[in-house]
């Protein structure tokens, strides 16, 4: 795999990119295109990705504290191709940030997936491509994670599950931080306005203010989604220029901040249960999911009682730790419904990642640049 570099600035005039939306996605865009030459402007609607100290809030899902990076989700084992592409270029991309001085605390630590019967573990197994590093483990069996001794599972899983399938590949960033370092990587000018609308050469903010560009894309997320004047159902007319054909869904997810994580590593299975650290060093954990009904509009803000018993109970259901403290609660609100590519408008689109921003978005984003004829060899990262 080889390290993703900025090529030496090309002579004369760079061309004009506006970005609207300073996410996953969005800072991805602004990554690879600056990497190609381009002279990126964000529109991130005032998010300061702050990332030291306690986290507790709510909003967007680029922000969420501690984001999976894990390839095989739902109950069948099958994986897109894309996925494990997408993984192995974040997993770069992350490195190589992290080499320039950026702080965005990780661990590819590995995934642990529990299966609670042999028809679920079959089911997997046919389903599972060849090319996905794994191991099956028993609850007996011992673990290591990183420098830290081996342990047997059992220590800390509830009992139920008799198959562990184990991804090597996988682990947990800082959604924050991995957005504050492409961003500040990329060199865009980050300016904290909200756009109202949109086509192929401009936008308008909220303050009535234009600004140009010779290409725009739009990386809006769920909560920025209805800020163009539409819900569920984007079409021609709406966004200043149409998003082509395309019906978004929102649904809100909710994480527990804790103490410690009641495992080493992270681990999925309806809900997960990860490690957490902040920049300045503060390390903890989270339990969390995404359960809430799909809507079409984004909703954010507190965690509803019956949703905490859902959550602690399936908390319950995959560790016997339930010791460490709560120390906040963080909720977002994410987009389905993927749209990447040039809409009939003119301008641009890189939306609709789900659950899979952090897994997909620097990939996608890679793609987009390229499509722009900017020639993705030019940013210097390969698979």
């Amino acid at each position: 795999m080889s390290t993703p570099i900025f090529p030496a600035e090309q002579p004369g005039p760079r061309r004009r990119m506006l970005v609207i939306g300073g996410g996953i996605a969005g800072a991805s865009v602004a990554y690879f295109a600056s990497a190609a030459g381009w002279n990126v402007t964000v529109l991130d609607a005032g998010h300061t990705h702050e990332v030291a100290g306690p986290v507790s809030g709510s909003g967007r899902a680029s922000d969420v504290p501690s984001a999976l990076l894990n390839p095989v989700r739902g109950q069948s084992g099958q994986v897109d191709a894309r996925d494990l592409k997408g993984l192995r270029l974040s997993w770069s991309l992350i490195r190589h940030l992290s080499g320039r001085g950026h702080q965005i605390p990780h661990e590819q630590s590995g995934v642990l997936r529990p299966l609670a019967t042999d028809v679920a573990r079959a089911k997997f197994e046919r389903h599972l491509p060849a090319d996905l590093p794994r191991r099956w483990l028993s609850p007996t069996e011992l673990l290591s994670s990183g420098a830290a001794p081996a342990w047997p599972v059992r220590d800390w899983l509830a009992p139920g599950w008799p198959h562990l399938l184990f991804l090597p590949e996988g682990g947990w960033v800082s959604g924050p931080a991995l957005v504050a370092a492409l961003l500040a990587e990329s060199g865009a000018n980050i300016r904290r306005a909200r756009a109202l609308t949109w086509n192929a050469g401009h936008a308008t903010l909220e303050s009535g203010e234009t600004l140009t560009a010779e290409v725009v894309v739009w990386c809006g997320g769920s909560v920025g989604a209805g800020w163009g004047g539409g819900s569920g159902q984007f079409g021609a007319g709406q966004f200043g220029g149409g998003l082509d054909a395309q019906t978004f869904t929102h649904r809100r997810g909710s994480l527990l901040l804790l103490e410690r994580s009641p495992a080493p590593l992270p681990v999925s299975a309806g809900v997960y249960l990860a490690p957490h650290a902040s920049a300045d060093g503060s390390r903890g954990g989270v339990l969390g999911a995404t359960f809430e009904a799909p809507s079409a509009q984004a909703h954010v803000g507190g965690l509803p009682l019956k949703s905490l018993h859902w959550l602690l109970s399936r908390a319950a259901a995959l560790t016997g730790d339930l010791s460490p403290a709560v120390t906040g609660i963080w909720t977002g609100s994410r987009l389905s419904g993927e749209s990447c590519g040039r809409q009939s408008g003119g301008w641009w689109a890189l939306a609709g990642l789900g659950s899979k921003g952090f897994l997909l978005g620097p990939l996608l984003a890679r793609q987009l640049v390229s499509d722009l004829e900017v020639g993705s060899a030019r940013t210097g990262l390969s698979d």
